[in-house]
């Protein structure tokens, strides 16, 4: 048994039961952003919100407890993401990387946007021109210190 195991149960049993991720996150009690990223993989559960998602997705035991084993973090496969969606975040990155660097160090200074101390929230967003993708992400800022 091993943490992609336990993700790969929790994604076909989401799929055949027709959940959705903010309903599994509504039970958690945590966000769905964070929720999702928990069932795949990439962030560590409490005992409590693991028995949940144990619940809600049939783990046995011994699955559940992969829920609180601390991560490898990072579950994409190649260096350069091959899937057409988690592409364009590589492609925001490849275009606007040095505009959100240059940005974020002239209004803070010299450091960093942290991904530990994060949120993330998703929604769509009506347009009638299409609806669109409306993601705000907030990272706490560590500055580099002088030692």
């Amino acid at each position: 048994m091993s943490r992609l195991e336990v993700t790969e149960k929790i994604v076909a049993t989401k799929v055949a039961k027709g959940l959705k991720w903010s309903d599994v996150a509504a039970k958690v009690g945590q966000s769905k952003e964070w929720v999702t990223a928990a069932c795949l993989g990439q962030m560590t559960c409490t005992a409590e919100q693991a028995g949940v998602i144990a619940e809600i997705f049939g783990l046995t035991a011994e699955e559940q407890k992969w829920l609180m084993v601390v991560p490898y973090k990072g579950s994409l496969p190649t260096a350069v993401p091959t899937d057409p969606l988690i592409y364009r975040f590589y492609e925001l990155v490849s275009v606007y990387g040095t505009t959100f660097k240059e940005l974020i160090h002239e209004e803070f200074g010299d450091g960093i946007m942290s991904a530990i101390d994060f949120r993330m929230d998703l929604q769509r967003e009506a347009d009638p021109k299409g609806d669109r993708v409306n993601i705000v992400m907030s990272g706490k800022f560590l500055a580099y210190k002088t030692y």
